[in-house]
């Protein structure tokens, strides 16, 4: 088979011919159809602090059909749609007994981030059904989705709640269509990027603030009053300094932007307005299996709410995907791009 290797050190992505993978006992072979490009991809195959290392193998966002079923694996069998959790996990550790978050497991016996390739073996446990009337589109758009749950959950939007969400690429969009589902009353998107303001509005924000020297005056004016939640998703110096400039009194912070460097604050301006702040990572297959079946009862009752896949952007072909890397690390105006693995 064809896969994408990162060869380490910041050198570009290649692909290379790899032996098919062969399922163990309790895995799934799947043909993977699509794998979503995402930013954690580009910043760890760059070289920095934060890198996959040498000659890995990538790619978590993706979804495909199964070709063959282990020998211990009921309920699945060859041509069954699915996405994948792409974080394998010990299952008895405290993070995955307590919490069912694969990505924080310690004692993980492998990856399956393996979705940049024409076939991918997977823990069957990691696999969640797509329903008949989800596309394969939808169904790599499941983890992104899965983040921006997990983060907007663990703020406890409560009905009627003015959200601030900082950002405009992916996990930041989602966080807007989350907040909305889970019955803000208000949903203002914050960005550099004026390029966002029509995804933003799409996928539920119902304005969106330009950053500058009039942002909190604008915010305010959007919202109705001080953002009782901030969904901070961009993950660079200063995001959190700035959440916590933004939010009301009482107000709770949730960081999804994974930032990878110093970011200071000040504790005194946080404690003034006894403020809740939140890091958060990774997801549960309970929000895989959520996000599946919501999507379904979107479809079949033709329900008005906002589609994930309007912010994918681009799809290319697996032999493309290195100079669509090149691309992404330059300006552009991409949100999602979306991987064919198996174009031909």
């Amino acid at each position: 088979m064809k896969a994408a290797i990162y060869p380490g050190g910041g050198q570009a992505i290649v692909i290379e011919d790899l032996a098919d993978p062969v399922p163990g006992p309790d895995d799934l072979l799947i043909r993977v159809d699509r794998c979503g490009i995402c930013g954690t991809d580009l910043a760890m195959t760059q070289g920095g602090a934060w890198d996959f290392g040498a000659g890995v193998q990538f790619g978590h966002e993706y979804a495909g059909t199964v070709v063959e079923v282990g020998a211990n694996v009921a309920g699945w069998k060859a041509g069954d749609p699915l996405a994948v959790l792409p974080s394998v996990a010990c299952g008895q550790c405290e993070s995955c007994r307590a919490h069912g978050n694969n990505v924080l497991c310690r004692e993980a016996p492998g990856t399956a981030s393996v979705g940049f390739a024409e076939l991918a073996r997977v823990p069957a446990s990691l696999a969640t059904r797509l329903p008949a009337t989800l596309s394969m589109a939808d169904g790599a758009l499941i983890e992104p989705l899965a983040i921006s749950l997990y983060g907007a959950r663990m703020a406890a939007i409560r009905p009627g709640e003015r959200v601030l969400v900082l950002g405009g690429g992916t996990v930041a969009l989602y966080a807007m269509y989350w907040a909305r589902r889970l019955g803000a009353g208000r949903v203002v998107a914050m960005s550099r990027s004026p390029r966002r303001r029509d995804l933003s509005l799409a996928m539920g924000a119902d304005a969106f603030v330009a950053f500058g020297a009039a942002e909190a005056g604008d915010v305010v004016e959007a919202l109705g009053g001080a953002p009782q939640v901030v969904l901070e998703c961009v993950g660079a110096e200063g995001m959190l300094g700035r959440a916590i400039a933004h939010a009301a009194p009482f107000g709770r912070i949730v960081s999804l932007g994974f930032c990878t460097s110093p970011d200071p604050v000040i504790p005194a301006v946080a404690s003034y307005k006894c403020l809740s702040l939140h890091f958060a990572v990774g997801y549960s297959m309970r929000e895989f299996l959520y996000i599946a079946d919501l999507l379904d009862r979107d479809r079949i009752a033709g329900a008005g709410h906002p589609d994930p896949k309007a912010i994918v952007t681009a799809q290319v072909d697996l032999a493309q995907l290195p100079a669509m890397f090149a691309t992404l690390r330059g300006p552009n105006a991409e949100t999602k791009v979306h991987v064919r693995c198996n174009a031909g």
